[in-house]
Formats: C-alpha cells, sequence, structure tokens
C-alpha cells in the first residue's frame, strides 16, 4: 500500500511538472500593442499640451521623455486612481521611478506601460 502511494504521488507530480514545462514554452507571449501611428508619425507633443489632459476622462503623463496616455489604465491599477489622477497632465519621471514612495516600479510594469506610448515630449526652442 505505501508502495502505491508513492508511485502515484510520484508520477501526480511529475504530471504537474509537465502540465507547467508544457505551459511555458506554449503560452503565447504577450507583447504590448504601441500605437503604431505613434512610431510611424513619431508624435511629439508639448508640456503644454500634455498638461490639457489631467482629468479622469483624459491622462496623460509623461515620464522620461515621453509621453504616455494611461486613461483606459486608471481603473485597472492596482492602488487607487486618485493616486494617479495627481500626476496627470504633468511630469512624472519621479513619481515613476519611485512609486512616490522610494520603490521602482517592476519589471511587468515597465513592459505594461510600453502599451500606453503616444508619442514624445517636444522640446522647446
Amino acid at each position: 500500500m505505501r508502495k502505491l502511494f508513492i508511485i502515484s504521488t510520484t508520477l501526480f507530480w511529475f504530471a504537474v511538472a509537465g502540465f507547467w514545462i508544457a505551459n511555458y514554452f506554449h503560452s503565447p507571449v504577450q507583447t504590448p500593442e504601441v500605437t503604431s501611428t505613434a512610431v510611424e508619425n513619431n508624435n511629439k507633443y508639448s508640456l503644454a499640451e500634455v498638461k490639457l489632459h489631467n482629468q479622469t476622462n483624459s491622462c496623460w503623463m509623461v515620464i522620461e521623455g515621453q509621453v504616455y496616455d494611461i486613461t483606459s489604465y486608471l481603473p485597472a491599477h492596482p492602488s487607487a486612481p486618485e493616486i494617479l489622477l495627481t500626476w496627470c497632465g504633468r511630469e512624472a519621471s519621479l513619481a515613476w521611478q519611485t512609486k512616490t514612495i522610494g520603490r521602482p516600479h517592476s519589471s511587468r510594469a515597465q513592459h505594461l506601460l510600453s502599451k500606453y506610448f503616444i508619442g514624445k515630449v517636444r522640446k522647446t526652442q
């Protein structure tokens, strides 16, 4: 009876490991959809233009010289949307780098952010 238990438990864990490995190698890679028009047209926005998008229904941020439209992401953010709303229409690089509490965002968050890229900040002359 003990031998049957050991064999069945071992087979169970091999099956679990096999499913995990198969899922790892066969799951589709999800790449963020960068707005192709932003890349093709090389969209550039002034800080004044970004400043106009400071509401819940239109939230743009500048992070490290790049402009992101995170309007659709507000409800999905892990913390309360109010935290992000304070940075809408503004340069938010420091907030992004430190989460305003001294910790950086994860690489997963960095990957997700690229999905919302719409252009770059136009340098004023």
